[in-house]
């Protein structure tokens, strides 16, 4: 169906408006009495080489000026924290030690048992894809992303001694 230069430029005007194209669908039908699915808006779209406006993101709400976790367990960085989260220090791959099982768990090629420089102790896996998974321990234990990273370089080291 084609539109008449008047109607091209009342679409042309909804969509400056900020309107979507389900939004001129309807208006296309309201208003001129002219049905057409969405894809055929989408043509008709292309056809006028007209884009609907993106939309203009909302700000983020404002952080609150402590971001002090009431759980430090939980993996998020609090005052006690040794190093920032993004910071892994030298010796870090260290600090966490691998152990890998005898059974392996179902459903992975290869698992075990990583015990973090906080004690804290995580099961981890490696599955017939090639992914890795960190089971968290009973206690909800998640480590941080810098802990994370310290655990990956030593699985990596201690496969490769055991051939892996």
């Amino acid at each position: 169906m084609t539109l008449d230069e008047n109607q091209k430029l009342q679409v042309a005007q909804w969509l400056n408006n900020g309107l979507k194209l389900a939004e001129v669908q309807k208006k296309l039908e309201q208003d001129f009495g002219i049905k057409m699915t969405y894809m055929e808006v989408k043509f008709l779209m292309s056809d006028l080489d007209l884009r609907p406006k993106d939309p203009v993101p909302e700000p983020p709400p404002p952080q609150p000026a402590s971001s002090k976790s009431a759980d430090p367990e939980v993996g998020e960085e609090t005052a006690e924290t040794p190093f920032p989260e993004d910071e892994l220090p030298a010796s870090a791959a260290s600090t966490v030690k691998i152990a890998v099982d005898q059974i392996t768990r179902p459903g992975a090629m290869i698992s075990g048992k990583a015990t973090f420089a906080n004690g804290k102790t995580c099961e981890w896996m490696l599955d017939q894809m090639g992914r890795l998974g960190l089971i968290p321990s009973a206690d909800g234990f998640k480590p941080r992303t810098a802990e994370v990273q310290a655990f990956q370089i030593a699985l990596q080291t201690e496969l490769q001694k055991l051939g892996y």
